[in-house]
């Protein structure tokens, strides 16, 4: 594709995709801690806790975030800034396998 856009659609409601920093591994350590002081497990007015303490905050995380972002595209690569990544935000702590389908729509090179 020479030029258009890619889809990234994530199908689950416990995961989420961002673009944020991805230079220096301490923002997504930075982002996590943040994230768990928002939608701290275990929190006593929670009622949704059928699968398990780390579900519920998940859940909050993705609605957050988003499960969905679009991204240009040109000369065939993703046009990310310099310091840019896409990052696929894992809430549960013992995940299954996530889908990430990606769509792309354009004019061909």
């Amino acid at each position: 594709m020479s030029v258009g856009l890619a889809h990234f659609f994530l199908q689950h409601t416990s995961a989420s995709l961002s673009v944020n920093e991805n230079a220096d591994p301490a923002v997504r350590r930075d982002m996590e801690s943040y994230f768990n002081r928002l939608a701290p497990e275990d929190a006593p007015y929670f009622e949704h806790v059928e699968e398990g303490p780390d579900d519920m905050p998940a859940h909050l995380k993705s609605a957050l975030l988003g499960s969905e972002l679009t991204v240009p595209v040109r000369e065939g690569h993703l046009q990310l800034g310099v310091w840019q990544g896409i990052y696929l935000g894992e809430h549960r702590n013992r995940a299954a396998e996530r889908t990430v389908i990606v769509t792309l729509h354009g004019e061909p090179a």
